[in-house]
């Protein structure tokens, strides 16, 4: 099934939920539609299911444009934030619920297959009432998963299960989708899932399209400020510079030796990933000195925030680092992993894939 959306917009009375967009999900891949909350990306699905209608614009699916068709008319399987399941029904006949309908053979071998992979399988005889709020969320997975539609859409699936079994359901998901045929639409405010998930990335903001492409070019090429900040988790970090001779001239601190590109304007923002920075120095980079503010533990990385003469830089170290509030620290930056965005901000360079993080 091939969807797509041209010129689709949304008003709700003075307000404007979607601004004009088109897009055209690639069929049999998985999309994600990144953005922070109310960045427009459930209006968007709403529309896709038909479940809304939109101001103006056509949902195209097949080249027939279904604007107008209610969403029992369409085969399309959807999983909320809020999860939906038949509470009259077992868990093992909510899941084998769109099998049955469909006249499938070999149902319980299938039930079984996706509650495994699910870590539901426990479950499969006792009632919804009965499950914790983030097991229901896996029945309603598994029965949409079950549903096998050529449209799944899926709105934070697994914002309500804690972090080890997010991790694990994701790369569940991922292998899933993979030998799937569905064009799947996967919402998330997280772009360490959109990374981890999605073959393509639309990133939203404020009921704007602001860029869709591989997830990975989107990743390594934001074409905005926008669009870089939407996409970094921490953020990445922001400073304020001006065109140099030689490179770029933080404002503060030291000079990025780099190449500029002709049309680079005199002022600057350079954009720092906090992956991009070091306690190490190595080869050519510049030293930011500092003191630290703050560390965080989180997983199996420390974030070290650090108040330097350029500003405060978030650092992402792998492994376990305890640093004291108040320890005077060295940051190292290779210039050739910075980003430069214009006064309008727009990016003009972006470091050399294979080079940057």
């Amino acid at each position: 099934m091939q969807l797509s959306l041209e010129g689709v917009h949304k008003k709700v009375g003075a307000e404007i939920w979607l601004h004009s967009m088109d897009i055209a999900p690639r069929s049999g891949a998985v999309t994600v539609l990144l953005g922070a909350t109310q960045a427009g990306k459930t209006s968007l699905m709403r529309i896709m299911a038909g479940l809304d209608v939109p101001s103006g614009g056509r949902v195209l699916v097949d080249g027939c444009n279904v604007v107008g068709t209610p969403v029992r008319e369409r085969d399309v399987a959807m999983v909320y934030q809020q999860f939906i399941n038949y509470p009259s029904l077992r868990v093992r006949d909510n899941i084998a619920s769109p099998l049955k309908l469909r006249g499938e053979k070999n149902i319980s071998q299938r039930v079984q297959e996706l509650a495994e992979k699910l870590h539901i399988e426990m479950f499969l005889d006792r009632y919804p009432a009965e499950l914790s709020g983030g097991q229901q969320q896996r029945v309603a997975l598994a029965r949409a998963l079950a549903k096998g539609a050529p449209l799944m859409l899926l709105d934070e699936p697994l914002v309500n299960l804690d972090y080890k079994l997010r991790e694990e359901l994701r790369d569940e998901l991922t292998a899933l989708f993979a030998v799937g045929s569905s064009t799947v639409i996967y919402a998330t405010t997280e772009p360490g899932e959109a990374l981890l998930l999605g073959g393509y990335t639309a990133v939203m903001d404020a009921g704007e399209l602001l860029q869709y492409g591989p997830t990975a070019e989107v990743f390594h090429h934001p074409k905005s400020l926008r669009v870089a900040k939407a996409f970094s988790d921490p953020p990445m970090n922001l400073l304020a510079a001006s065109a140099a001779a030689g490179g770029v001239q933080l404002q503060g601190g030291p000079l990025l030796t780099m190449n500029l590109n002709d049309s680079a304007t005199q002022q600057l923002t350079v954009g720092i990933r906090a992956s991009s920075l070091r306690v190490n120095t190595a080869g050519n980079d510049v030293a930011l000195p500092g003191k630290v503010e703050l560390a965080e533990i989180s997983g199996s990385d420390t974030y070290v925030h650090v108040s330097t003469a350029v500003g405060e830089l978030v650092a992402q170290l792998t492994g376990v680092h305890r640093f004291e509030p108040g320890t005077p620290l060295i940051l190292y930056l290779d210039p050739a992993l910075a980003y430069l965005f214009d006064s309008a901000g727009a990016l003009t360079h972006a470091p050399r894939r294979g080079g940057g993080h």
